[in-house]
């Protein structure tokens, strides 16, 4: 009988004990359970409320910085303007220094065949010797020429203009281009030559018609 007792209560003290355990397994599975719902929820992001990183801007330079420009607000806007070029000064005109008895000669109507010659005067104005350095014909048939030596202030130059008319019938108009130290001049030639008749042009170079 005192054998049953006790194995009774060896019986009734495993089944406590075992009960107390199965409680405590489940209270910690509970706070386990508990534990990960609340790290889950934590976890959890909307993804409409992540909000970027901003993207520090670096500040604007002012072009004006380190300038006075005083305390006019027009004076900044000096630097953004483009300033007028400095007028230019009109070069002395060759006019100013030489004078010319006529600037365009018109020889009329010549024959055929014969050269067609006449002289341009120039007189230095000016306080000082003035020289022409070259003088350039519009067309080979045109040959000029002219006063090589300085002309003296007061003294007068000239330029010779020969036409050769020999096949060429029809409007002269040719120019010269008369350049000196002290600028350039253009002088004109006008005219006309009239067709000689066939087997009659004249072959002597020598032949000439001056005119004034």
């Amino acid at each position: 009988m005192k054998q049953l007792t006790l194995s009774l209560l060896f019986v009734c003290s495993f089944s406590l004990l075992s009960n107390a355990q199965t409680k405590k397994s489940k209270k910690k599975a509970k706070a386990t359970v508990s534990t990960a719902t609340t790290v889950s929820k934590t976890v959890k992001v909307d993804p409409s409320k992540i909000v970027a990183p901003q993207t520090k801007v670096a500040p604007a330079v002012d072009p004006h910085a380190g300038h006075n420009h005083g305390s006019n607000p027009q004076d900044h806007m000096v630097a953004d303007k483009t300033l007028p070029d400095a007028p230019v000064q009109d070069q002395p005109k060759v006019e100013n220094f030489v004078s010319f008895d006529k600037t365009e000669h018109n020889f009329g109507n010549v024959p055929e065949g014969p050269q067609a010659i006449t002289e341009f005067k120039i007189t230095n104005t000016s306080n000082e010797p003035i020289t022409i350095n070259n003088v350039q014909a519009s067309c080979g048939c045109t040959v000029p020429e002219w006063t090589k030596e300085p002309i003296a202030p007061g003294a007068t130059g000239k330029i010779k203009a020969i036409y050769n008319t020999q096949g060429r019938p029809g409007n002269i108009s040719k120019s010269l281009t008369v350049t000196t130290s002290k600028g350039n001049k253009v002088l004109m030639l006008k005219g006309n030559v009239e067709k000689a008749p066939e087997n009659s042009v004249p072959t002597n170079e020598n032949s000439m018609i001056k005119t004034n």
